[in-house]
């Protein structure tokens, strides 16, 4: 695998990490469990990329004066373009969060321990799945054309099921877990399990982590994949998925209850993995450079972004 980074570049990388996951932690639960108010979440959302712009920012730096100024550019740009394209694609994944958390009618004060488990679980499978794709595609490059052809798919089945509601009723995991598991309706508090009558019974709490989980395999199963059309350097995919899922829990709270108010994203996501589908299936006839790449995908999100506030959804035209 061909890579800029080198071992500080991941200790620093890993170091960001961990302190702002700390950060988090003790400054977004000060005061324990609570509602998280719309300011709030503004200003941590803004916090989020703020950091990630800072990181892109001093890495282009560090690369600057190292390998040259060519360079620099080259992976800024890769980065930049990577981070926008999975934060995206993160918030359709947060209204499909919203929906599950509706469903089970998650208690407020119970949101940010479930996105809190979700956010590590995600950034340790993304780790896990980055690594092996990239040893996967340096063995095996056709597997560029496998990928391109699958995210082509993903923006086709995204497209049409756009403003289709899912029906939780249906989903394999949910259907398993009523079958085999003893749930209870009602929550324990923050417990996942108690004990009944030498009987184990699972909470509510429980079945929403287990499909937060799920959605975050799925959603990276479809993610991954686009960051390999921009680049197949473990550390740019690695570092821009991780700063994009950092965001998430902000963002979760940002957007609940405005989900309504850009109900055309997911043409737009679906435009954007077509369009990262079809770059990839030409990557040996054609390159398409990043700066068009970064063009195209902030264009399409904005525009989608923009008429998605002018037009009002369907169900509200009376």
């Amino acid at each position: 695998m061909q890579t800029i980074g080198n071992l500080w570049l991941w200790l620093g990388f890993g170091a960001v990490v961990i302190i702002a996951l700390l950060v988090d932690l003790v400054l977004m639960r000060h005061g324990g469990p609570h509602k998280v108010t719309f300011k709030e979440a503004l200003w941590w959302s803004i916090g989020w990329v703020l950091l990630a712009l800072a990181f892109n920012g001093g890495l282009w730096y560090y690369l600057n004066e190292t390998a040259g100024q060519v360079v620099a550019n080259k992976v800024g740009l890769e980065f930049l373009t990577g981070y926008l394209v999975e934060k995206a694609l993160a918030v359709d994944n947060i209204f499909v969060f919203l929906m599950i958390m509706g469903y089970f009618a998650v208690p407020e004060e119970q949101r940010q321990k479930v996105l809190i488990i979700g956010i590590l679980g995600a950034i340790v499978l993304r780790t896990i799945m980055i690594f092996a794709g990239s040893v996967l595609i340096t063995k095996f490059h056709w597997l560029l054309y496998v990928f391109g052809a699958f995210l082509l798919f993903t923006g086709w089945k995204m497209w049409f099921s756009a403003g289709q509601e899912p029906d939780l009723e249906t989903n394999p995991a949910l259907r398993w877990m009523r079958k085999h598991l003893r749930l209870l309706p009602d929550y324990a508090g923050n417990a996942m399990s108690v004990m009944r009558d030498g009987k184990r019974w699972y909470t509510p709490l429980f079945a929403v982590l287990i499909l937060i989980a799920v959605t975050d395999v799925i959603f990276a199963v479809d993610s991954i994949p686009a960051i390999f059309a921009i680049t197949t350097d473990p550390f740019i995919v690695l570092t821009s998925n991780v700063f994009a899922v950092l965001g998430l829990r902000a963002m979760f709270f940002l957007l609940a209850g405005m989900a309504d108010r850009f109900h055309l994203l997911p043409y737009g996501l679906a435009l954007v993995l077509g369009f990262i589908g079809i770059k990839m299936m030409i990557i040996d006839l054609f390159k398409i450079p990043t700066p068009i790449s970064l063009g195209v995908v902030a264009v399409i999100i904005a525009i989608t972004v923009v008429l998605s506030l002018k037009i009002p959804p369907k169900h509200d035209k009376a």
